[in-house]
């Protein structure tokens, strides 16, 4: 089994959740999140004095998918998150030892 995380930009969160759903993911967690990269921030005015914002807006999700199919969907979440700006996040993949359905006790893949 493998995790994926994936750091997005708020925007993309629809069409990358739509593409995940129709390959047949069947689980997944999004959270909104704050972040800095390569972005950087910006740079904004209140009452006539400028500050700088570090983190932006983010969305987070993750996965726990068989890894047999890890190239695949990494491969459909970039190509379904890419505008090709600075900004358009990172994908983190992780090993995941065992995981249980906590309702059935499930284990191993059978859990995801």
């Amino acid at each position: 089994m493998t995790k994926i995380e994936c750091i997005l930009r708020p925007g993309k969160l629809e069409a990358v959740t739509d593409a995940l759903a129709k390959f047949g993911i069947r689980g997944m967690t999004a959270i909104e999140v704050i972040g800095c990269g390569m972005q950087k921030g910006h740079t904004q005015a209140e009452k006539g004095a400028g500050y700088n914002i570090n983190l932006l807006p983010k969305t987070k999700i993750e996965l726990v998918i068989n890894d047999k199919y890890v190239d695949e969907v990494v491969r459909l979440i970039t190509e379904t998150s890419r505008t090709g700006e600075i900004g358009d996040g990172k994908i983190f993949v992780y090993p995941v030892g065992n995981a249980v359905r906590i309702r059935t006790g499930e284990t191993g893949e059978s859990a995801i």
